[in-house]
């Protein structure tokens, strides 16, 4: 096998939560490019649905969109029938789908705590646990949590302490399930990436950007199109000997 054909996912199915826009569609759009068919799975139905045919056009894979609630285990035990049902196979899931709250810690409350952390973490274990169990029954699979910086820093100038305790959660996790997983041929890594252009990310606020942006080394922010080949290449043969790992795509920004 050449270096580049170690990147191809010709022939999988990748599971894509919260696909449908911003780093999850970049995500998709970049496992379809490399050959895999895609199931975007998001609680916006309908937003879903187009996303996933416009990608299909674009790149001629099968793609489809699908309801997802990725705290509910009904709902998580449905996509993973949607990826078997649409392509006869499921080999890679990408744990994206995220929420994040700006707010003091003394002033949240606990219905928001919680639902920052039934998405962020809850989400992503019944996630893994269901894609798991079918990757445990064929002996492979791989599985990508996007995770964030957050994991390592205290962002400001807005507080958000249930992100940023959620995605630390993300990456034990991740490490946790690496090593139990890894007898049964399934990978488990992570991307922490830094400040990307998103609908949740306001990177251009003149509230933000001084902190966010300009105490970066590299002193501007990603596009989701940049932090995409990193999970391709975790989904991938190309990272075969990785397990476990946080990779970090921050500019620099954890440097200081």
């Amino acid at each position: 096998m050449s270096v580049l054909d170690s990147f191809s996912l010709s022939g999988r199915t990748a599971i894509v939560t919260g696909g449908y826009r911003g780093l999850g569609l970049a995500f998709a759009r970049g496992l379809a490019e490399a050959g895999a068919d895609v199931v975007i799975g998001a609680r916006d139905e309908k937003a879903s649905a187009g996303a996933a045919a416009a990608l299909a056009e674009e790149t001629g894979r099968t793609v489809v969109g699908i309801g997802l609630d990725v705290a509910d285990q009904d709902s998580a035990e449905r996509s993973v029938a949607a990826a078997l049902e649409a392509t006869g196979r499921l080999d890679i899931l990408v744990n994206n789908a995220g929420i994040c709250i700006h707010r003091p810690a003394l002033d949240i409350p606990a219905d928001e705590w919680r639902e920052v952390f039934d998405t962020n973490v809850h989400g992503l274990w019944l996630m893994s646990q269901v894609a798991g169990r079918h990757f445990a029954q064929q002996g492979a699979g791989t599985i990508v949590n996007i995770g964030s910086i957050s994991a390592q820093i205290v962002n400001r100038p807005q507080w958000q302490p249930a992100y940023n305790a959620s995605k630390a959660a993300v990456h034990q996790l991740t490490k946790s399930l690496a090593a139990e997983w890894a007898p049964l041929g399934i990978r488990v890594n992570a991307v922490a990436p830094g400040y990307v252009k998103t609908e949740m990310a306001p990177v251009d606020d003149p509230e933000f950007k001084p902190r966010w942006i300009d105490d970066a080394p590299m002193q501007r922010y990603a596009l989701p199109e940049e932090i995409a080949p990193t999970v391709v290449y975790l989904a991938s043969d190309a990272s075969s000997f990785m397990t476990g790992s946080v990779v970090v795509i921050d500019g620099g920004y954890t440097l200081f």
